[in-house]
């Protein structure tokens, strides 16, 4: 009985259509050539759902304060660094701009920490989570931080190394020193982008307060992918995804192939998997031909129902895109024993049946004929 529920249910997976395409994250944000500049430029940075729920997914938990540093992750946010270097050409204005930034993402305490990615598409957090955020982007442009922890305060933000004292602050440049080296205080809450906090300027509530250091060495290494980010309009692209068969037995590989569209070559493409309902996890990276396409040759280690999707990260012109959702059913290679033996058995009592129906159909014939020699002897 268990093995006939399961395998209703295996099929009742396989014959659901696929699910549909996932929409992006896209948000807007402000900037001026300068603190107080009159330059002013427009933002957009983009978020596929993949990369979000690749975060959400990754572990939150804090087993000590140095644990902070992991939620810093420059890769992710690079583009965005980029983007901002391409109006800025001093490392101050660099990181102002990057305050520009997160004084826009509106104020809200949140437990438990988040990664900045969730920070950007969920569009609210505290003052841990704007640090978090300042941090990777300064981090991604090159910039040497730390993060600041105030713990009688109960406050966070950054602390950034620069080439020369703040020119544009309007206070006495504040910053805590450390391993022989100036930390410039970055202030990373604040509702106003235009007028808010600058680079060297401390809030008054942290006048006289000691912060605990905490470098970036456990900050994030790598990530499956990357915001999009432009100053102009990006072009929308799709992504594909399909499997050579939805169907396998165990052992047995399956081919993943897909492309990008319109057709872009040289671009990274993440294959995120799911095994019977957990969490997608990152499958594998591969690379699109000249044609835009994909391919990987993929054999599940186990039986069960996966879930496959695609993602890339888009680039300068065209934003990142998801694929469709496909399903992959891999079952127990003793079922295609106990197939060919449920063949086998059928073509025997086939055989048998038709064997049995032509003797009994012989056996009335051979009757009568004795019935009339007996008959003839009759007579």
């Amino acid at each position: 009985m268990k093995k006939i529920v399961v395998t209703y249910f295996l099929l009742v997976m396989f014959l659901l259509p696929n699910c549909c395409f996932a929409a992006n994250y896209d948000y807007t944000y402000e900037l001026l050539d300068a603190p107080g500049g009159s330059t002013a430029y427009r933002l957009t940075v983009s978020v596929t759902s993949s990369l979000y729920e690749y975060y959400i997914n990754e572990d939150h938990s804090i087993m000590r304060t140095d644990d902070l540093a992991k939620f810093v992750t420059p890769t992710p946010l690079k583009p965005i660094a980029d983007d901002l270097w391409s109006i800025y050409n001093d490392d101050e204005d660099f990181a102002n701009g990057v305050l520009m930034i997160v004084h826009q993402i509106p104020y809200y305490e949140s437990q438990p920490q988040k990664y900045p990615v969730e920070t950007i598409v969920e569009n609210e957090g505290d003052c841990d989570l704007f640090s978090f955020v300042v941090a990777s982007i300064m981090m991604a442009g090159g910039l040497d931080v730390v993060l600041l922890l105030y713990e009688t305060q109960s406050h966070m933000n950054v602390g950034v190394n620069l080439s020369h004292e703040p020119d544009d602050a309007r206070s006495a440049g504040y910053y805590y020193s450390y391993d022989g080296k100036r930390y410039y205080v970055a202030e990373c809450t604040g509702g106003d982008w235009e007028n808010g906090w600058r680079v060297g300027e401390l809030p008054d509530m942290l006048d006289g307060a000691q912060a605990r250091v905490i470098t970036l060495e456990g900050s994030e290494q790598s990530s499956p992918g990357q915001v999009s980010s432009s100053f102009s309009t990006s072009v929308s692209s799709s992504l594909s995804l399909s499997f050579s068969t939805r169907f396998v037995f165990s052992g047995s590989a399956v081919t993943i192939g897909g492309s990008i569209s319109p057709a872009l070559s040289d671009k990274n493409v993440t294959l995120y998997v799911s095994s019977n309902g957990s969490p997608f996890s990152v499958l594998v990276t591969v690379t699109t031909d000249s044609d835009g396409r994909y391919l990987y040759m993929w054999r599940p280690s186990s039986t069960g129902t996966y879930s496959v999707r695609a993602s890339w990260s888009g680039d300068d012109d065209y934003t990142g895109a998801d694929s469709n959702i496909n399903t992959l059913i891999v079952v127990p290679l003793e079922w295609l024993m106990m197939g060919g033996m449920v063949i086998f058995s059928l073509v025997i009592l086939i055989v048998v049946t038709l064997a049995t129906r032509r003797k009994l159909s012989e056996e009335p014939e051979a009757y009568e004929e004795s019935e009339v020699a007996g008959y003839s002897e009759n007579f």
